[in-house]
């Protein structure tokens, strides 16, 4: 039980499971999930659902934080893949065709690899420092994402694209099954072949991983371009789950959201270790916060307030050295206090 207690996946578990119980007050049947037309609907799974996006980003932001890097430039490139897709398709004659969707597809996953590369030749091949390769691509990519939709809210009509981010498959949103699929390969990739321990060596001692022959330069390429990859099918979900582009608000802070998510799922900043499942924990607790913020009915305009606030006292809660401070004092002052009672008796 003390084990379990000290597991670095019990907070983050613990809160997650208090915000769910919030929502109880504020939202009939909120636990309730039940079959329509062969789909699963509910609260529980709307939160997976709109979740997605946010948990497939992460899982990419958590392979480059783990090589003591960061990618702020992952919501531009939400933009860009969702306007190159939706732009694509928009121009085909027939927007339900299956093979030009999938070609639109394609392009846009192919664009998204190839900025996620080129963060990784800034950062491996160039030798500038994360922060600064990604913010380039951050402001220069959202502003490509704009040229490619003219400015414009680009929109489209088409069934096999709904699919990806609003329809269902197997009685489950397709998105889920996307994530799920994801998250596997990663999870084999790092965990089941020398991937993650190449990953955390550079993490941990870019210096001694070189020394000991590893390629720092593969492996920092490999995490930014994978990353890459993470933000355009996460655009691709959210275009498609409105059936249009928006160059300028498409994935806007969802960076900011990743990196949180990596950060409470037991993830260092300094690089090294990381966790996979704390991250998708780490995710749902965003957006647990978020759709409990819309249930309480807190004001738009401080919805950024209010959220902030609680994820202060989130990390706080989670936070192993702000815990012991609290519990330490206060064991002394309860220590204290006999200590005290005793010395009056004395004295009278």
């Amino acid at each position: 039980m003390r084990g379990f207690l000290k597991h670095r996946l019990f907070w983050p578990l613990v809160i997650l499971v208090a915000l769910l119980a919030l929502n109880l007050f504020f939202t009939d049947n909120f636990f309730k999930i039940q079959m329509k037309d062969g789909h699963l609907y509910g609260s529980l799974i709307d939160i997976v659902r709109f979740g997605a996006p946010l948990i497939l980003v992460s899982l990419g932001m958590t392979l480059v934080i783990a090589t003591s890097g960061i990618d702020l430039s992952v919501g531009s490139v939400v933009a860009i893949a969702g306007a190159l897709a939706c732009l694509r398709i928009s121009d085909l004659s027939d927007q339900n065709s299956v093979a030009g969707v999938l070609g639109a597809v394609g392009l846009a996953l192919v664009l998204s690899v190839v900025l996620g590369a080129w963060n990784g030749f800034l950062v491996a091949g160039i030798g500038i420092q994360p922060i600064i390769a990604t913010l380039i691509l951050m402001v220069a990519g959202r502003g490509l994402a704009q040229l490619i939709t003219d400015g414009q809210i680009t929109t489209v009509n088409s069934s096999p694209y709904k699919l990806i981010g609003g329809g269902y498959w197997l009685t489950l949103p397709f998105g889920i099954i996307i994530v799920a699929v994801v998250l596997a390969l990663t999870a084999f990739l790092t965990r089941r072949l020398a991937l993650g321990l190449l990953i955390e060596s550079v993490g941990g001692n870019a210096e001694a991983s070189r020394l000991a022959g590893i390629s720092a330069r593969g492996v920092l390429i490999t995490v930014y371009t994978f990353c890459g990859l993470c933000a355009g099918i996460a655009g691709l979900m959210i275009s498609s789950n409105v059936s249009s582009a928006d160059g300028n608000n498409a994935g806007l802070w969802i960076e900011l959201d990743a990196i949180l998510a990596v950060v409470i799922g037991g993830t260092s900043l300094a690089g090294g270790r990381f966790s996979l499942s704390g991250t998708v924990l780490g995710a749902l607790i965003i957006q647990t916060l978020t759709t409990t913020i819309y249930s309480i009915g807190v004001p738009p305009e401080t919805t950024l307030l209010f959220k902030a606030l609680v994820v202060t006292v989130v990390c706080l809660i989670q936070s192993p050295a702000f815990r012991a401070k609290v519990f330490q004092r206060r064991m002394r002052t309860v220590e204290a206090r006999p200590a005290t009672e005793e010395k009056v008796r004395v004295s009278a």
